[in-house]
């Protein structure tokens, strides 16, 4: 089935195999649409007990697969032997704020000296510089971890190099052939790596160091000698799982057992930081990865990118009630501050960059835009346009730049060619993800370089915009039953997408708009049944006309289910993602579920 909506989406149900269907069906004692749902996500049938019940015990591999673990390791051993004072540099974001909660929280249970520094996004930008490891260096630290960065930083690592302190890189950022000075780097992403596990995260990454390190320290009974009681690394799972979801990595294998696993700690609000963030944002039901993903992580990176850059990593660290709620209040102040401000840039840019719509790789830029919201308005204009967008501030005769692609185009590698290229300053990033600078009198190379890479890679990534779903339901399918059968596949993210479902023959009856931008719907089927709807940003859209009831025709939705908790009521609501008005082709499974 493919069918045009009426915002210009191509509805597409996602194939399946009947003969795995009806396997999984019945030898694993699974109803018939969780049997689809998996079927669709092609999960082989020897691993379907692992993906339903993932634990870290069946998914954790030896972390010496990773080059430079054990050597690492040794070093770091040493450095505690000695009483040196540890450095972590970490990035501003959410992966980086983990991963330097996750070393420092580690240090602070074995009673170790160490000190913590987040570059300024503005005045100093991503990655380790001379300047902040001047500053570490002066504090006498001999031995410096950068986490969620430093896999390109050359200049910074000859530094310390110099200067007689070692530098350990625990990062999951694309690499080149040449790499760094520096006494270890650990990165699935090496081009050397042979570990198959290049999805994960920084914060994953800086697991897989701590539990080396936990696991040669009890080796060689330092717990023991010391008096000091071993940590328990799955307390950990919470900051592991925040960073796991913010930074969008694959929810497959590994990353799949952390997320499972994190959400049981969270629950359980061991991190005094996490636990008043939870708590001033009024989040009641069991937490998600809706949570991670929408409410906590903003917050966290909102520091970076119009406060205090070190905010998220201290909140994650520190152990005092006044000074947790102080951090966390003025995070939430920052992130209302980061919405507008984001708010602004894109109607600005929506308003003046219409000529560019037909451009298969949006590329703009402006004088001054706010450097720290740059990435999140790329990321929005990525959604709305269904093509990658690179957003420019230029300030004199440079600009800062942040990149967001889809599925198909890995920008991360596009920005490191062009800086081999000497087209940028200098760059990197992920498949998904990436940032740079360059001369503004680059910039139009910069364009044609990028454009051209982009139809190189798939010419059928321009074309309309597709909206995968799994399956068309029935409107007596929205209920509690339903939504825990679906859950099953759970924590859902990037490799491991929400199911989105079609239901047909709809009208609606009620209809209201809800904050700003938002619109509740009560809507009605040709069974009589009804469902409760929510559809985000829909004033001014599209759908406006449908929900708010000012047509009566009959139309059919696509979205997800929601599990709406309330003072120990549950009730499941669908979220729309888009509308269409086409009769659909009946080329569907069986589909009277609920």
């Amino acid at each position: 089935m493919s069918l045009l909506s009426i915002s210009g989406k191509n509805w597409i149900l996602k194939k399946f195999n009947q003969d795995d269907l009806t396997f999984i069906k019945e030898n694993f004692s699974l109803d018939e649409m969780t049997s689809k749902l998996l079927s669709i996500r092609n999960i082989k049938r020897d691993e379907i007990n692992s993906f339903l019940n993932p634990s870290i015990k069946n998914f954790l591999p030896n972390p010496d697969n990773l080059i430079d673990m054990d050597k690492s390791t040794f070093r770091t051993i040493e450095s505690v032997q000695k009483k040196e004072i540890i450095g972590i540099f970490g990035d501003y974001d959410v992966d980086g704020a983990t991963s330097t909660a996750l070393l420092g929280n580690y240090f602070s249970e074995l009673d170790l000296n160490y000190e913590i520094y987040i570059p300024d996004r503005k005045n100093e930008g991503y990655g380790p510089s001379i300047k902040g490891f001047k500053q570490l260096i002066e504090k006498n630290v001999k031995l410096i971890f950068t986490v969620d960065c430093g896999t390109l930083s050359f200049d910074a690592i000859d530094y310390a190099k110099n200067n007689g302190v070692d530098v350990i890189v625990l990062d999951h950022h694309q690499s080149e052939v040449r790499l760094p000075k520096a006494f270890s780097i650990i990165n699935p992403n090496r081009l050397d790596d042979k570990s198959d596990l290049q999805y994960l995260c920084a914060a994953g990454v800086c697991f897989m160091f701590l539990v080396s390190l936990n696991r040669s320290f009890r080796s060689i009974k330092w717990f023991k000698q010391n008096n000091i009681k071993e940590p328990n690394l799955i307390n950990y799972l919470d900051l592991v799982s925040l960073g796991t979801i913010c930074d969008v990595v694959p929810l497959i294998g590994l990353n799949r057992a952390i997320v499972k696993q994190g959400l049981k700690i969270i629950k359980s609000k061991k991190n005094l930081g996490l636990k008043t963030l939870f708590d001033i944002c009024k989040i009641e039901s069991n937490p998600s990865t809706y949570h991670l993903g929408y409410i906590l992580g903003p917050r966290i990176n909102a520091g970076g990118r119009v406060g205090k850059c070190s905010h998220g990593a201290n909140l994650l660290l520190d152990k005092d009630p006044k000074n947790t709620f102080k951090l966390a209040s003025e995070l939430d102040l920052y992130n209302k501050e980061r919405q507008m401000l984001e708010r602004d840039l894109l109607n600005k840019i929506l308003n003046e960059n219409k000529d560019n719509s037909s451009d298969p790789v949006l590329i703009l830029s402006g004088t001054k835009w706010h450097e720290g919201i740059i990435g999140i308005v790329a990321a929005r204009l990525k959604e709305k346009l269904n093509k990658p967008v690179i957003i420019i501030s230029l300030n004199g005769n440079t600009g800062k730049a942040s990149a967001r692609s889809i599925a198909g185009f890995d920008i991360g590698s596009v920005i490191i060619a062009a800086t081999q290229e000497k087209i940028l300053l200098k760059g990197g990033g992920h498949k998904m993800a990436g940032g740079f600078s360059i001369k503004v009198e680059n910039i139009e190379k910069f364009k044609n370089f990028v454009i051209k890479k982009f139809k190189s890679f798939n010419r059928d990534l321009i074309s309309l915009r597709p909206l995968l779903l799994d399956s068309i339901i029935a409107p007596s399918a929205v209920n509690l039953e339903f939504f825990n059968k679906v859950a099953l596949l759970s924590p859902f993210g990037s490799g491991n997408p929400e199911p989105k479902f079609i239901i047909e023959n709809l009208k609606t009856v009620n209809g209201k708009i809800v904050g700003e931008k938002h619109i509740k719907s009560i809507l009605v089927g040709e069974d009589g049944s009804t469902i409760e709807s929510i559809t985000f940003n829909a004033v001014g859209s599209h759908l406006e006309a449908y929900l708010l009831k000012k047509n009566h025709r009959i139309f059919n939705i696509a979205g997800k289910l929601s599990l709406n908790e309330w003072r120990g009521q549950s009730n499941v609501e669908f979220i729309i993602d888009d509308i269409s008005v086409n009769k659909i082709l009946k080329n569907k499974v069986p589909s009277s579920i609920g």
